[in-house]
């Protein structure tokens, strides 16, 4: 079982390789993303490319993640996040609620989007996102 949280976002990719779960350790990934405040180290958390897993789905959304994290944190995409085999061919809801997809195609932010994957306004949203948001908010 793995013990360590994922700093970047190629850890978190392989450690769903062999353990399971990658939405699991995507979230894991990003309580470390969102608790560092330098943008050079940011960059270098998604600047590796993860492994290509086996579902396409995974690979397109590696990919956005990293290009949304870089464009709502001002930073560069990695080069990797635009090659093919990160863009989906066919529309992909994770919701799976036909009563939700015309909402996900409206509010699914660019990253994902582009690569056929229509989720929320917020699909990176974590609850220590909110708490560092709060303190920070309290310390001005």
């Amino acid at each position: 079982m793995w013990s360590q949280r994922p700093s970047t976002l190629k850890a978190a990719a392989e450690q769903a390789v062999l353990y399971g779960t990658l939405g699991a350790f995507i979230r894991e990934f990003l309580d470390e993303f969102y608790s560092i405040s330098d943008p050079e180290a940011k960059l270098r958390t998604i600047a590796d490319e993860p492994p290509l897993l086996e579902h396409p789905t995974a690979n397109a959304y590696l990919a956005a993640v990293a290009e949304h994290l870089s464009l709502t944190n001002h930073i560069d995409p990695p080069d990797w996040t635009q090659q093919d085999g990160r863009f989906l061919k066919r529309p992909f809801f994770p919701a799976n609620l036909d009563s939700l997809k015309a909402l996900c195609i409206k509010e699914s932010p660019t990253a994902f989007r582009r690569r056929m994957i229509f989720v929320d306004s917020q699909p990176l949203s974590r609850p220590s996102q909110r708490q560092l948001k709060s303190a920070n908010n309290a310390a001005q």
